[in-house]
């Protein structure tokens, strides 16, 4: 084979492979509280204790965390949402955040508590009852039903840098995790001024 034809399929057989060892990843989420912060480790000790070290690339995004309430929600507003159906039935939102508008919609399985569904949806109404507050929410391919209770988490990520990575925060890390068991975030949120991330 000539020459330059040679460099060009061992290049293409690379990129394949580095997109498959890539596409091995599996997406994690890390919950917890920050011990440690140092060039671009991060030190986390779990929400189940365990200690958690994940590499935050300085191109990595940062977000801190600031309150959220139901009287801030209004029609039209996209949120992410997570659920739990009750044994009768019921839908409750367990964790309510905005999101921003050109999110993809959708429903999706999320680990912040057992059988728990993340809804990525727009707002489409809200009705008080007797328990709680009723969103409907409009995922485009559907509608979901969930009640807000007082026991509901919300929060809103705001804009943050690196210099927010302090020990003792509270964070939330949305990551991949390699083959070679190597955590790299992809985004982090972490708490400020008493006001931790929900998700």
């Amino acid at each position: 084979m000539h020459p330059i034809r040679l460099l060009a399929a061992a290049a293409a057989m690379a990129a394949v492979s580095s997109s498959a060892a890539f596409s091995q990843d599996t997406r994690i989420n890390v919950r917890g509280v920050i011990t440690a912060f140092e060039g671009t480790t991060l030190s986390v000790k779990s929400s189940t204790g365990d200690a958690i070290a994940v590499d935050v690339p300085e191109a990595t995004g940062v977000a801190t965390t600031k309150p959220f309430a139901l009287a801030d929600i209004t029609p039209g507003m996209a949120l992410g949402v997570t659920t739990i159906k009750r044994a009768d039935g019921t839908v409750v939102a367990i964790d309510i955040r905005p999101i921003p508008p050109a999110a993809p919609q959708g429903l999706s399985a999320w680990d912040l508590a057992p059988d728990a569904v993340m809804t990525n949806a727009v707002v489409e109404g809200t009705l008080a009852s007797t328990v709680g507050q009723e969103l409907t929410l409009n995922y485009k391919t559907g509608t979901v039903k969930a009640l807000v209770v007082p026991e509901t988490a919300m929060s809103q990520a705001v804009p943050g840098d690196r210099r927010d990575l302090k020990p003792g925060e509270t964070v939330f890390v949305f990551a991949r995790k390699g083959s070679d068991g190597k955590i790299t975030a992809n985004r982090v949120q972490v708490s400020k001024d008493g006001v931790k991330p929900t998700q």
